[in-house]
């Protein structure tokens, strides 16, 4: 396993993304506390991101809007635009690849880069080339810290690092040489380390390990026993500055979520708004050349929460799909109540085979119909996709206020055009 003597890779890490697109977008934003709500009139959910003027009054992501204008009354709530953020980051990416390749990108705001020699020797000067292109084709509005060292995961604590620095939001630079790494990597706390979530931290307290320090020191294997799998031991070889990189995760599952608006938190309503979630769901099923078999349906409620999975055939039409939600739902409704409150609602097709893999049901003996629903499947994609726009669809098609049905931006995920349609 290479161990690198000099930086090799670069992280970049937009601030407030969402908000600072905003801002960008609007000039009446600019200079002001901005803070993006899930849908309109959320004064009863969270603010999803905010701005670096909001930051400096303490608000934080996920901090409810009470709690948020407790600490910032001023602050300007805007509706998610998730489509407009689509296109901000692939603007962006156009611009950054005129300067360097893009090894990767991990969500809508953060990428990694894969430097040459020359951009090793002079950091500094690539991280102003790229600050400046950003400042000049896409805005000033929309700022990035960076971070350099010797693995992708030093490079992204490295970048973290340098975002807090100096209380600055979206101006960091962080350069982790190897020779010194260890002395910038023992200061960051131990739940800020990128695979340290909160259950795993409260399991390294069970260990006897309280800080990054301490976890830099222990053994690889130990590593490995702590997380029961090979995830800590790779964790180890990135602390210790190994060029060591994940496997690439396969596909596992196709599904939407979404926070109810206060006028939807009705069994009836929630139910509406998951067919179209399924809806969008089968349709990346197709388009990526999957099979399903089986939807797991989810709901969040005001105490808990009620899931339940359905087996199917393997199958990747709207019709199939749609008739075990439907099932599913009778069972929810059954267990639940229909006076029951949801907040929010998810559906996920799940068990995947690939379209080239898949084998059908000698017991079900269903295949003649079930290929006259792909058909049927096929050719409203086909009208779908021709129009740019859902103008075909299997039921009625009215999207809840606020829209942006299938086309949440998640941590692992930046939807295509087609989830807007």
């Amino acid at each position: 396993m290479r161990k690198p003597e000099t930086i090799e890779r670069l992280y970049l890490d937009f601030d407030g993304f969402f908000a600072s697109v905003e801002q960008q977008a609007d000039k009446r934003l600019r200079g002001k506390p901005v803070g993006v709500v899930p849908y309109e009139g959320g004064v009863r959910s969270s603010v999803i991101a905010v701005s670096r003027e909001a930051k400096m009054f303490g608000v934080k992501n996920v901090m409810s809007v009470v709690d948020a204008k407790k600490l910032c009354p001023d602050m300007v709530l805007v509706v998610q635009k998730p489509d407009l953020y689509r296109r901000a980051n692939n603007a962006i990416l156009a611009e950054l690849e005129a300067i360097i390749p893009i090894d990767a990108v991990k969500s809508i705001d953060e990428l990694t880069c894969v430097l040459d020699d020359e951009q090793r020797a002079d950091p500094e000067l690539l991280t102003y080339r790229i600050r400046a292109r950003l400042r000049e084709n896409i805005g000033q509005f929309i700022t990035c810290s960076v971070g350099y060292a010797a693995n992708r995961q030093l490079a992204k604590m490295a970048c973290k690092a340098g975002k807090k620095s100096e209380g600055r939001y979206g101006s960091g630079l962080a350069i982790w040489h190897p020779q010194e790494a260890e002395q910038h990597l023992f200061k960051v706390k131990l739940d800020d380390v990128p695979g340290v979530g909160s259950n795993m931290f409260r399991k390294l307290m069970r260990f006897g390990i309280y800080d990054t320090e301490m976890l830099y020191n222990t053994q690889p294997k130990q590593m490995r026993k702590i997380w029961n799998n090979v995830t800590g031991e790779r964790l180890w070889y990135a602390l210790h500055g190994y060029d060591i990189q994940a496997p690439e995760s396969q596909r596992g599952a196709f599904g939407h979520a979404r926070v109810l608006p206060p006028e939807a938190r009705s069994m009836t309503a929630a139910y509406e708004i998951a067919r179209l979630l399924l809806v969008k769901a089968a349709r990346r099923l197709r388009r990526e050349n999957y099979y399903c078999s089986g939807l797991w349906i989810w709901l969040s409620l005001r105490q808990d929460g009620w899931t339940r999975t359905m087996k199917l055939p393997m199958v990747n039409d709207d019709q199939a799909v749609l008739s075990a939600l439907k099932q599913g739902w009778d069972i929810a409704l059954r267990d639940l109540g229909r006076t029951t409150t949801p907040f929010r609602v998810g559906v996920t097709l799940v068990d995947l085979t690939p379209a080239g893999e898949r084998q059908t049901d000698l017991l079900l003996a269903d295949d003649v119909e079930r290929q006259r629903w792909e058909k049927a499947s096929a050719a409203v994609d086909a009208l779908n996709s021709r129009y740019s726009g859902t103008v075909v669809s299997v039921g009625d098609w009215k999207p809840p206020k606020g829209g942006n049905v299938g086309g949440k931006i998640s941590f692992t995920r930046i939807p295509s055009a087609e989830d807007f349609w």
